[in-house]
């Protein structure tokens, strides 16, 4: 898709937030062209944070967004679902500090925006192409980046669990497979580790409605969606965490063992070396529209 997208009609959903278990309404309203994503915290007098590298804060259990101390918690998801339906412009209402995880996955939202639809504006596309290759490494934790023409994912995992152990997963983000293969995939947690979280103030929103929770020797909701769902969930993380580099990503990503930490912190070394990287604007054959798009174009 050449040219910039935001939704048709703003659009509303209400939930928890994973964490906070705090209430929270949220719109995603249409914004012009050149916006990006920006969180509009309405019970903060309209204050705007935008969702990018600058603005990146606490990266422990979730990625979380800070701008002269106020606080967008759990952005990851939400960023995901956007770069998977291809939707660059947006203003995300919120009236409390933390996105609702909703059922644990980017789906619900896709859902939105895919009812809402997605209405083609007048400015081209800029994506961010990576020149030369970049790599982090931390012990046995490792992800990268490397030139490429499509924007693709290598993920790996290893949890020592029966029903996760080693998983690996690869998938190109431009054949619109989004929605289909990563979009459902939901966030997870174990039972043991429950209390320790609730205790540092964390997962205070958790429920079976909207994590996998993994007992020792198996689940206590399932079934599973897929049979890697874990690592699929994973790549869904990794997604809405580089949509914090402002623009559609062209590159070949490959992580292993990384987490939110590490996503941001690439992020960060993409966006300080601008010798890494490129803007460039997609290939147009057609003038833009305001069609309503299939849902093949959506993702």
């Amino acid at each position: 898709m050449p040219f910039e997208q935001t939704i048709r009609t703003a659009v509303e959903c209400t939930g928890v937030g994973l964490h906070s278990g705090a209430p929270v309404r949220m719109r995603i309203l249409p914004a012009v062209a050149g916006t990006g994503v920006v969180f509009r915290r309405v019970d903060l007098d309209d204050f705007e944070v935008e969702a990018n590298g600058r603005n990146v804060a606490k990266v422990s259990y979730a990625t979380s967004l800070m701008k002269k101390g106020v606080l967008i918690s759990t952005t990851e998801h939400l960023l995901s679902a956007f770069i998977g339906v291809g939707l660059d412009n947006a203003i995300v209402e919120l009236d409390n500090l933390e996105v609702p995880i909703l059922d644990g996955s980017a789906s619900p939202i896709v859902n939105l925006v895919m009812r809402a639809g997605l209405r083609q504006q007048r400015r081209r596309r800029h994506y961010l192409r990576i020149r030369r290759e970049v790599e982090i490494r931390e012990g046995d934790k490792f992800i990268a980046v490397y030139p490429s023409d499509t924007y693709s994912v290598s993920y790996a995992i290893n949890f020592p669990h029966p029903l996760i152990g080693q998983e690996t997963l690869e998938v190109d983000l431009t054949s619109g497979d989004y929605t289909r293969e990563i979009a459902p995939a939901r966030t997870f947690g174990s039972l043991q580790d429950e209390q320790a979280l609730r205790n540092m103030g964390l997962i205070r929103g958790a429920s079976e409605q909207n994590v996998i929770v993994l007992t020792p020797d198996g689940i206590k909701n399932p079934p599973l969606r897929f049979p890697n769902e874990f690592v699929r969930h994973k790549v869904l993380d990794l997604i809405g965490d580089l949509a914090l580099i402002g623009h559609q990503l062209l590159g070949k990503v490959v992580a292993d063992r990384a987490g939110h930490a590490m996503h941001t912190a690439l992020v960060q070394r993409i966006l300080k070396d601008s010798s890494l990287w490129e803007l460039t604007t997609g290939e147009a054959d057609s003038s833009p529209t305001d069609a309503l798009p299939s849902i093949a174009e959506l993702a």
